[in-house]
């Protein structure tokens, strides 16, 4: 029955569109601007700093909240959970909130590129994916300082998380992955590849934008 009810409560979490109902509640239809995702950078790009953090942040509460749930109840916060399947499932309910995110009943199926859910959901499995998590932020700003190009940087960030799964084992025993980590952080950093490969091609081509907020139109372009 877990097997159902957590992922259903991640995919649930994951689906609040959070950034399409901020922007609306400021008049704004946020996919007629910018990028024309919900995620929290085209927020901030459009309607500035305040909304973009507030959107950042529920985003990564609606990945985190349900991960530390799982992990209560699996009881796998912990550096050697007891069962791997249980591992499998507390990561298996993380990667539904991301999918709630990217593919919103709530949105036409359209939501965002999932980094800040993510961030929260992998935020959530301690110790191993937290660690690995936050060398990933520590890559993500690095790269965006560098760039101020955020596609790029969440890509980068990506790429960064296996390895790091892979390495902080070797160095920590007590970080020890169990395959469910290695696997899901691989599944993950291809999905998030996949997810910006508009922003690889534009990098490529030298038309890639960098992050500058933009004033939004006027309040005529509400709609969902």
């Amino acid at each position: 029955m877990l097997w159902l009810i957590l992922p259903l409560v991640g995919f649930a979490s994951g689906s609040l569109p959070f950034g399409l109902w901020i922007a609306r509640a400021k008049g704004v239809n946020i996919r007629a601007h910018g990028s024309g995702n919900i995620g929290a950078t085209n927020v901030w790009r459009i309607l500035g700093r305040g909304p973009g953090a507030l959107c950042f942040t529920l985003d990564v509460l609606k990945g985190l909240l349900p991960s530390i749930g799982a992990g209560l109840t699996l009881r796998t916060l912990n550096a050697d959970p007891a069962s791997e399947p249980d591992v499998w499932l507390h990561m298996a309910t993380g990667v539904a909130a991301i999918m709630g995110h990217m593919f919103t009943p709530l949105a036409g199926f359209k939501g965002g590129k999932g980094v800040a859910t993510a961030f929260g959901a992998l935020l959530g499995v301690w110790p191993v994916m937290t660690v690995a998590v936050l060398i990933a932020l520590a890559a993500w700003i690095a790269v965006f300082r560098v760039g101020r190009m955020v596609g790029i940087a969440s890509v980068i960030a990506a790429i960064s998380m296996p390895i790091a799964v892979a390495a902080i084992g070797q160095i920590d025993p007590a970080l020890r992955w169990r395959t469910p980590h290695l696997a899901v952080s691989i599944a993950l950093a291809l999905l998030v590849i996949w997810k910006h490969r508009g922003n690889i091609r534009r990098t490529l081509a030298g038309t890639e934008p960098r992050f500058v907020k933009k004033a939004p139109a006027s309040g005529s372009s509400t709609g969902a």
